[in-house]
């Protein structure tokens, strides 16, 4: 039989402690407890752990100056950081600081053995000669990242690890699931957060002016190059370009984009002078990149060069127990803006939201509630009013039975004004319609928004505009 391992759990929570020993009781482990951290190096001389737990947010603030002084004492061993109290950024931070996971409490018997076993393998692993790498209260005025789900808790977990690197991430999603935030929160949480984020939107550029946004142009090297203009490369040089909606980007610049990936290194339009950049890139699309590479869309050799980390955003149908959260963060916000007190959910207004489909994940939902507020007038936000928000959100071909008609479908709609149930019926069709065939559009053309744009006889920012207004595309 082989010798137990050691485990060090610094917390003064008894009812924790108890948890942590009921849920590794089957196990050959021995767990060693002390109240605080000031007791490490009184109390554990000459001791070696295979992990460690350590809850850092008993002043009810989490405790960074903590952490490093766990880390200094045991720099080898991993450390799961734990908390009652916590938001993103507390996730973000606690594994930028060098914690090996981040655990909230109160503790589930199944994800503690999880990280823990995960933990104790790690730990197993630095003993062999082998290199391993080293893996709420909310702002109303702020934008936050929202949610304390398994899946938001694991992005978290992964922004900390990825943010102190200067890699390029690829952050994937649907559409409203909240890529710029995440973007951005890589940023302020990276190394060149005292430098600027400069933001290109790839959909939302014509293509024979985004080569010139991205890389600059030489005066006289175009009809309206009156004067020689530095690219957003240039300006991010030491500092951190976010490409959104790559998938979008024109074949002729991915393969510019590609080069600058490769060799740090581009001339501007028109110019025969070599250019040197140190950029951090980080990019975002919500397109099925492995589907566009096969049709000749995509080039895979840019594919691979952008996805050296990935950030994978779940959508809100796999994050329903953030719906409650993200209603009242947003009902604070927009109450605040609109000048009155926050208007409270019922339960069965929440009930009706978490079985909602919102194909518009959190963007989507943001728009609801909104609009949600400005009907309330001030009183709670019931499920009737949700559901007719819902009807308004949904195309008109979704709520019409089997071989019913436009036509009958607008009868009721005229029925239920007259009878003093609805009234703005005008809008409420055009903008049904006008969603049902811009939602149509986009998949036909697989997000294609050029190709979308052209068979609707839109510009490409009129229909992202419009997208955005439906909540068919995220407002990014």
């Amino acid at each position: 039989m082989s010798d137990p391992m050691h485990i060090l759990m610094i917390d003064s929570d008894n009812r924790a402690v108890e948890t942590a020993r009921k849920a590794l009781e089957d196990d050959e482990i021995i767990i060693v407890t002390i109240k605080n951290i000031q007791a490490i190096n009184e109390e554990l001389t000459g001791m070696s752990f295979a992990t460690v737990v350590c809850d850092f947010g008993s002043s009810g603030k989490f405790d960074l100056k903590g952490l490093e002084r766990v880390r200094r004492r045991f720099p080898h061993t991993p450390l799961i950081a734990t908390t009652a109290s916590y938001d993103s950024s507390t996730a973000i931070e606690a594994v930028k600081g060098g914690a090996f996971d981040f655990l909230p409490k109160p503790y589930e018997t199944g994800e503690f053995r999880k990280a823990i076993n995960e933990a104790l393998e790690c730990s197993k692993k630095t003993n062999e000669p082998v290199y391993i790498d080293p893996r709420n209260e909310f702002d109303d005025d702020s934008d936050t990242l929202v949610g304390n789900s398994r899946a938001m808790l694991d992005v978290y977990k992964i922004l900390g690890r990825l943010s102190p690197t200067p890699v390029t991430v690829l952050i994937r999603g649907e559409t409203g699931t909240g890529k710029e935030l995440v973007a951005r929160a890589l940023y302020q949480h990276g190394h060149r957060a005292h430098r600027p984020l400069i933001t290109v939107n790839c959909a939302a550029i014509p293509d024979n002016l985004l080569e010139s946004e991205l890389f600059g142009h030489e005066k006289g090297s175009f009809t309206g190059a009156t004067s020689t203009r530095i690219g957003k490369f240039e300006q991010a040089n030491n500092a951190t370009l976010f490409l959104d909606e790559i998938g979008d980007l024109d074949h002729s610049l991915q393969a510019k984009l590609l080069r600058v990936l490769q060799e740090k290194r581009f001339q501007r339009v028109g110019g025969n002078n070599e250019i040197s950049v140190d950029v951090r890139i980080i990019a975002a699309t919500h397109r099925p990149i492995e589907r566009m590479i096969t049709e000749g869309e995509f080039r895979e050799d840019l594919f691979y060069r952008l996805n050296v980390a990935t950030i994978k955003l779940p959508p809100l149908r796999d994050r329903v127990g953030d719906i409650p959260l993200l209603c009242n963060f947003f009902s604070r916000r927009f109450s605040k803006e609109l000048g009155f007190s926050p208007v409270p959910f019922t339960k069965r207004a929440i009930s009706r939201l978490e079985s909602a489909t919102l194909p518009g994940n959190v963007r989507q939902l943001q728009n609801i509630v909104r609009k949600a507020l400005l009907r309330s007038r001030g009183y709670s936000i019931d499920d009737e009013l949700i559901e007719s928000l819902l009807d308004e959100t949904e195309p008109p071909e979704n709520r019409t039975t089997s071989g019913e008609s436009i036509e009958d479908w607008c009868r009721q709609l005229v029925a239920q004004a007259a009878d003093d149930k609805i009234d703005g019926i005008h809008e409420i069709a055009v903008e049904r319609v006008e969603a049902a065939l811009i939602e149509e559009a986009l998949k036909k053309s697989n997000g294609n928004i050029s190709q979308a744009s052209k068979w609707l006889g839109l510009s490409r920012l009129t229909l992202r505009e419009k997208g955005k207004k439906f909540g068919i595309l995220s407002d990014r």
